[in-house]
């Protein structure tokens, strides 16, 4: 199998640290659980629906970029499937720098033949260029991703897809566990 994979909120359990800053950056004004649920649709979306002023978007970016591995952690039975999977590569809108450092902090960079990240050119999801780029050249069978935003350009492109810890009509199968994943599709 060759799986392409989001990274935050599919590989890394990158959300709760995002969540914090962004009260932190909001004063508190509103729920943790609120914040969390406008992150996951997109951080953009995010500063949009909270209103963020420009300064305040800067600071919640850079505040994610000085994230450590303290801060996150990999989904649990993660690293089993990455190690079952013929061939794993990554799409992200981080930038690469700080996916690299994430990956190497929690020894899971052996895992991947490729990353392509948010600072390498391609447009943004659901724009599917860059899934095209990575699928003609690793034939890849499968797309994981957490948000409808990332299994998109994953079916415009013919490929199956997965959605992980959410629902969405545009996902082949839902996973909430990956430890259920082998009965899934392996």
């Amino acid at each position: 199998m060759r799986l392409l994979w989001d990274f935050d909120g599919t590989i890394m359990d990158t959300y709760p640290a995002y969540t914090t800053i962004l009260y932190t950056i909001l004063q508190g004004q509103y729920p943790k659980d609120e914040i969390y649920k406008q992150l996951k649709i997109s951080q953009s979306h995010a500063i949009s629906h909270f209103k963020l002023t420009k300064q305040q978007a800067e600071e919640m970016k850079q505040q994610s970029r000085l994230l450590t591995s303290g801060d996150y952690r990999p989904f649990d039975g993660i690293e089993t499937i990455l190690k079952k999977v013929e061939v794993n590569v990554i799409m992200t809108h981080m930038e690469r720098a700080s996916v690299e450092r994430i990956l190497q902090q929690t020894n899971l960079s052996q895992y991947f033949k490729e990353i392509v990240a948010g600072d390498d050119g391609f447009p943004r999801k659901p724009n599917a260029a860059s899934y095209a780029y990575l699928h003609e050249k690793y034939q890849l069978d499968y797309a994981i991703g957490d948000r409808e935003l990332d299994l998109i350009p994953a079916k415009e492109i013919g490929l199956g897809t997965i959605m992980f810890q959410g629902n969405s009509p545009v996902a082949d199968y839902t996973l909430d566990d990956y430890r259920k994943f082998e009965h899934l599709v392996l």
